[in-house]
């Protein structure tokens, strides 16, 4: 189990890598699971970056961040639907209006 520190951290080398202290002791931890990587750059300078392994964690733990497909519908000019907004925690459903051209 990761520490919220070690979570934080996780999402950091996710998001901004290039942003992170790499003498932060919660990255000692995420690379001793595997979860991220060193790379090692010119100039001796290191960058972190997620593992394939780090990677499957915050996607079932952060289902949202994950990229959406559009659906294909009838009807419409673009062929695509739009997306309709993650709300955490809440159950997202098409709206049916009655009668109307959907």
């Amino acid at each position: 189990m990761l520490s919220p520190h070690e979570f934080a951290t996780l999402m950091l080398v996710s998001q901004a890598p290039d942003q992170i202290d790499m003498n932060r002791a919660e990255l000692d931890a995420l690379l001793e699971r595997q979860l991220v990587m060193l790379e090692h750059c010119a100039g001796g300078a290191r960058r972190a970056y997620l593992t394939g392994k780090g990677r499957t964690f915050l996607d079932a733990l952060h289902p949202g961040d994950a990229p959406r497909r559009s659906r294909k519908t009838a009807g419409n000019d673009t062929g695509t639907r739009p997306e309709t907004p993650f709300v955490p925690g809440g159950i997202t459903t098409d709206i049916v209006v009655p009668g109307g051209a959907g």
